[in-house]
């Protein structure tokens, strides 16, 4: 039989969640060393949290210099700020070596300190209004194809490059993606809520956004067993951290490479997102190309010299939040979008082409309206007021709208935001570069719009039941288009390599 180009992969028979040893910070108040995710925190927020502990994690997750590099003779005084200028001077390399060499420093000398036993850790978020419990652990990384993990949105290549440097880099999962599955009121979410109500938590820790996060470890194998039994045969979508989803797969690939046998051929390693695969069997086997050389033979038929075994290594899973939607139903907020340089008047002019536009001189009054509006519908804002776009042209958006995505898709505001204003009406693509973009808060939306002399678009977010029915489909929304929350908070625990 022929070598295969691509290295075998090993593969769930469906939605595991292994017990791993926890890395977790030994400071007094734990919630001075924890931090958003990396995605949703600014320049300032580094600032911020660097001033509110000096081993704050986010000098792991967003290094900015070789300067702020940690010893594990002194691992704990305040960095000084990288100037723009030191940090247009180090690397990306530098920067994730960096983050490799203060990881190694704090396990040194005991800011870090893994757990003694693997664990599934319990995770509970509380405040006004808010109460998420779940399951922090290994996640077995599933192939598209088979509908185990399903993704709901599109990703970019280069927020892929950045993270698989840093996990490679770091050979760590230093935070947490966050999975929602219809659980039913099942064995592990009733495990969930015994643990949080009936044991002792190991971490209690009160954000600054008035948040108390709790963290246990569940390390019973007769409890992990019961819990894995009732997840395997249902399906996770991922509801943040698409991005890094993607990278561990992409890392996946990398190390097996690096570890495979040297007769094999070389494989891809770059961090461009793969296409779907087809469904592979229901038992843990290794993936192989779907190539007709290769269609119906069987890898325990094959010559070892041909085909070799794959071993389960740590890249193999990935660290996830596991969240039963159907005990703790998620937050859905809209993700907005900036057009810098497209001044308002401009923008609203062009839409008048095609969309109903109401002017409103008060942006409270623009968002009210825009609440009520049937969808699609968007609010443009800036200095000069709000606008509401509604009823587009039919024709002009039936024109715009792919064929090949279903109604569904095809009905989401983000869809029609990227297949009909931004290319249709205002010549332009759905970009990092020309598209900027802002969770939750309309406010900041606008007066980043002001500041760069655009647009700000207003959205209101997605019904869970559009993305759900999407994501079952085997179709992506555009990207940034939902935002689930609450989100965990990275540095409660952390997941390497060499210990997990």
């Amino acid at each position: 039989m022929p070598v295969m180009g691509t290295p075998e992969l090993p593969l769930p028979d469906g939605l595991v969640l292994r017990p791993f040893r926890g890395v977790r910070f030994t400071v007094e108040d734990p919630a001075k060393v924890t931090s958003p995710p990396y995605d949703l925190i600014s320049d300032a927020d580094v600032d911020a949290l660097l001033d509110s502990h000096p081993n704050n994690v986010v000098r792991l997750i967003l290094p900015r210099s070789p300067r702020l590099t940690a010893s594990a003779e002194h691992p704990a005084p305040r960095p000084p700020r990288a100037s723009r200028v030191e940090a247009a001077e180090a690397t990306p390399e530098d920067r994730y070596t960096e983050a490799r060499d203060t990881l190694r420093a704090w396990l040194d000398s005991g800011v870090l300190v893994p757990d003694e036993v693997p664990a599934l850790y319990v995770y509970e978020q509380s405040g006004p209004g808010i109460l998420q419990r779940g399951l922090i652990g290994d996640v077995g990384l599933a192939d598209p194809g088979q509908r185990i993990i399903l993704p709901h949105e599109d990703v970019m290549p280069g927020p892929i490059a950045d993270r698989l440097a840093l996990m490679s880099t770091t050979q760590a999962n230093l935070e947490p993606i966050f999975l929602l599955y219809d659980g039913d009121h099942g064995t592990a979410s009733a495990m969930v809520d015994e643990v949080a109500l009936k044991r002792r938590p190991l971490v209690t820790a009160h954000t600054e956004d008035g948040l108390t996060h709790r963290l246990w470890a569940i390390t019973d194998p007769s409890e992990i067993d019961a819990i894995n039994a009732d997840l395997h045969s249902r399906q996770a979508l991922i509801a943040d951290g698409h991005h890094r989803y993607a990278t561990y797969r992409v890392l996946q690939r990398q190390e097996h490479a690096t570890h495979r046998p040297q007769a094999e051929e070389p494989t891809r390693t770059d961090a461009t997102p793969e296409p779907e695969a087809p469904p592979s069997s229901q038992q843990i086997t290794p993936q192989t190309d779907p190539s007709p050389a290769s269609a119906g033979d069987h890898v325990g038929d094959r010559p070892s010299s041909a085909v070799a075994e794959p071993e389960v290594g740590p890249w193999d899973f990935g660290l996830a939040l596991l969240v039963d939607s159907s005990a703790y139903p998620p937050n859905l907020q809209a993700i907005h979008r900036v057009i810098p340089g497209l001044p308002l008047s401009e923008a609203t002019a062009r839409a008048k082409g095609g969309w109903r536009v109401q002017d409103f001189d008060d942006l409270t009054q623009g968002l009210a309206a825009l609440a009520e509006a049937p969808e699609p519908a968007f609010l443009l804002a800036g200095e000069d007021g709000s606008h509401l776009l509604t009823h587009p042209d039919p024709v002009q958006l039936a024109r715009a709208m792919p064929p090949d995505h279903s109604n569904r898709w095809n009905s989401l505001n983000t869809s029609v935001l990227t297949e009909f204003v931004l290319p249709k009406v205002w010549g332009m693509r759905d970009d990092d570069q020309a598209v900027r973009v802002v969770h939750h808060d309309t406010e900041a939306a606008v007066r980043l719009a002001v500041r760069t002399g655009g647009t700000a678009v207003l959205l209101k977010p997605l019904a869970v039941d559009d993305v759900l029915a999407v994501a079952a489909g085997g179709e992506r929304v555009p990207r940034k288009s939902t935002s689930f929350g609450p989100k965990p908070r990275t540095g409660l625990v952390l997941r390497t390599f060499a210990i997990d």
